[in-house]
């Protein structure tokens, strides 16, 4: 049975104990060679991952195939690689570790009842026979993957759904020929066919005296040849000027190694899906659409310090108090999701900062030692308090944010200013919800039925910087693929541990599915000594957060628009994905990866763009064709006008 997918499968190519390399064309007539990884074995997270795994490593080497598509998540996950590029299926099966077969036969038909073959019997090549015995590793290969993660193959010895390898033979064994059908005469291998030499159609007597031809019609087939001529004349002008300035062939698909964006693309997105994945990959794709809805957020509080005891300013005016972290849209009006801890520390977080803002001061002025900073902020920690203007009032708090590539310590535009709206505490979720002062701002979209189990993989997002100075420092959003280590479920709250994190600032950032949904938001572990950001709150806690505050996880009219040109950009329609892309853009600026993502389609323009044929081309195309029609019609009545006066 044809696997499933866009492409139109011809024959089987070769098999190994986890999948088949088949033949296929696709919608513009390209030939491929497609890797297919079996269901059965796809069932196993492990050798799933392994199939992406060594083809994202594949196509990203230098001698390595590179694939056009692949969609990684279907049932049985499929890689597709170009003609051109040679047995690239067949590699991908060899550096898995296992064992490849090729079907040394002419190729068969996939699918559908093999039907009588008549005329005279050809002697059969021979009888293609299944592939038995447990497959062996090639010898010098890769280390099996099934030998890392310790699953066996499914299908191997001990497993029921155990499948040989073999080429469709040429029709069933031991059917029984109607009578009026031809017996093909079954060759085994090595045996000479015992075909009859004697011909007796050929004999050179005629045993029938032939009529004598009809008289010829010359004028009629004179008429008949000018309209030929005139049909094939006009259609090949028309046909010509129809698609003068396009490819005389199917422009193939542009190969993982290239790109249609500009080295220095003219938005600034802060993030560049198709620099951190293989090119028009399931993994661009989800990086794609979370991506435009990443916020990076800045809180600054503004306060005094005081003696507890008297209420004594420790320093005259007032002490300022930045935390900075990620977040994303949750909402198209302005809503946005991030860290409760960042946002709305409890004060003994925010009494630790102010102490260390004032200590750093009286280094710099010279008033205390750098060796004496941290035992000035121990000393104080308990005699001290930040407070209002008043000893009473609590620190002013104002909040910013900053969609795609942000700078530190900016309150003007592109920055937009927020509010807190709600926030749950540490040991609830540790979410807040922020409201932005901007509408019409890219969103992204929960994933509430999704369950992440240990061992799987998932994709963060969140925001970091490489920068030394902490006050003008530029934050981008960072991407990196982790593990799931372990599954907290021993509180109210359950909680997912991964094996990396983005650094400190990711906290408030997101976890995505192959879809780009978000499956869990970045929070700090608290068990570690270092409170790295390994820590995923599940979606159920945002859902409930959002209920509570009245707010749904509502896409604009601008989110699905893009979406769409997404959906026609890696489906090659470039013309389409670019006026989706112009329109997502115009309705939603803060979306610049709509700009960068419309200027790829301009430039690659494979199925879209103006065209300079000339006007009278269509109707001239249009006029060959009826004229042939014309023609076929008066032939026909001629023919049967001859044959009713034959009899």
């Amino acid at each position: 049975m044809q696997p499933e997918g866009p492409y139109r499968f011809t024959h089987m190519l070769g098999g190994s104990p986890v999948g088949k390399a088949w033949a296929a064309i696709d919608g513009q007539g390209r030939f491929a060679t497609v890797a297919v990884l079996d269901a059965a074995v796809a069932a196993d997270v492990k050798w799933r991952q392994s199939f992406v795994s060594v083809a994202n490593a594949l196509a990203q080497s230098s001698d390595g195939p590179a694939f056009t598509y692949a969609d990684f998540s279907a049932a049985s996950p499929w890689v597709a690689y170009p003609a051109e590029a040679g047995p690239g299926a067949a590699r991908l099966f060899q550096a898995l570790g296992v064992e490849y077969q090729a079907v040394d036969v002419a190729p068969q038909p996939v699918s559908g009842v093999p039907q009588p073959v008549s005329g005279v019997p050809q002697p059969v090549s021979g009888v293609p026979q299944p592939v038995s015995g447990v497959p062996q590793p090639v010898s010098g290969g890769p280390p099996a993957p099934w030998a890392i993660h310790g699953n066996p193959i499914p299908g191997q010895a001990g497993d029921s759904t155990t499948q040989p390898v073999s080429a469709a033979p040429a029709s069933p064994a031991g059917e029984t020929a109607s009578a009026h059908t031809v017996q093909m005469p079954v060759v085994q291998p090595g045996v000479q066919s015992e075909l009859p030499t004697h011909d007796p159609f050929a004999a050179p007597v005629r045993r029938i005296k032939p009529s004598p031809p009809p008289k010829r019609r010359t004028g009629l087939w004179a008429a008949l040849s000018a309209l030929a001529m005139v049909v094939v004349v006009g259609g090949g002008v028309g046909i010509w000027a129809v698609t003068s300035g396009d490819p005389a062939d199917p422009v193939p698909t542009p190969p993982v190694t290239s790109t249609a964006f500009p080295g220095e693309a003219k938005a600034l997105p802060g993030l560049k899906p198709w620099a951190e994945a293989a090119l028009r990959s399931p993994e661009e794709r989800a990086l794609a659409v979370a991506g435009p809805s990443m916020v990076f957020l800045e809180a600054v509080f503004t306060g005094y310090l005081r003696n507890k005891a008297d209420n004594a300013l420790l320093r005259e005016g007032p002490v300022t108090v930045s935390r900075r972290c990620s977040g994303f849209v949750i909402n198209h009006g302005g809503y946005v999701l991030s860290n409760g801890v960042c946002l709305q520390p409890p004060p003994e977080i925010l009494l630790g900062g102010a102490l260390n803002t004032v200590a750093n001061v009286l280094v710099s002025e010279g008033r205390l030692a750098a060796k004496d900073l941290d035992a000035f902020v121990r000393d104080r920690l308990k005699t001290s308090a930040f407070t209002g203007k008043g000893a009473a009032d609590q620190p002013e708090l104002k909040l910013y944010g900053q969609l795609n590539v942000a700078k530190g310590d900016v309150t003007a535009a592109p920055a937009v200013s927020g509010a807190v709206v709600r926030t749950l505490p540490v040991e609830a979720g540790n979410l807040t919800l922020v409201k932005l002062a901007q509408e019409n701002l890219p969103t992204a979209e929960l994933n509430p039925s999704a369950v992440v189990a240990a061992d799987t993989s998932v994709m963060l997002l969140g925001y970091d910087t490489t920068d030394t100075t902490y006050r003008s420092a530029e934050y981008r959003v960072e991407t990196k693929t982790v593990t799931v280590s372990g599954v907290d479920d021993r509180s109210a709250l359950t909680v997912y541990r991964v094996n990396e994190d983005l650094g400190p600032y990711s906290k408030g950032g997101i976890a995505i599915d192959p879809s780009g949904r978000v499956i869990g938001m970045v929070d700090s572990d608290l068990l570690r000594t270092d409170k790295a950001n390994r820590i995923l709150v599940p979606v159920s806690t945002m859902v409930g957060l959002l209920g509570a505050a009245g707010i749904g996880n509502d896409l604009g009219p601008a989110d699905k628009v893009y979406r769409s040109g997404l959906e026609a950009y890696f489906a090659g329609d470039e013309s389409t994905a670019a006026a989706r892309f112009d329109e997502a853009a115009k309705s939603s600026p803060a979306n610049l990866l709509a700009q960068s993502y419309r200027e790829a389609a301009m430039a690659s323009g494979r199925n879209g763009g103006t065209s300079d044929r000339p006007a009278w081309a269509v109707p001239l195309l249009a006029g060959a064709g009826g004229a042939l029609a014309v023609g076929l019609v008066v032939l026909v009545v001629l023919v049967l006008g001859r044959r009713r006066g034959s009899y």
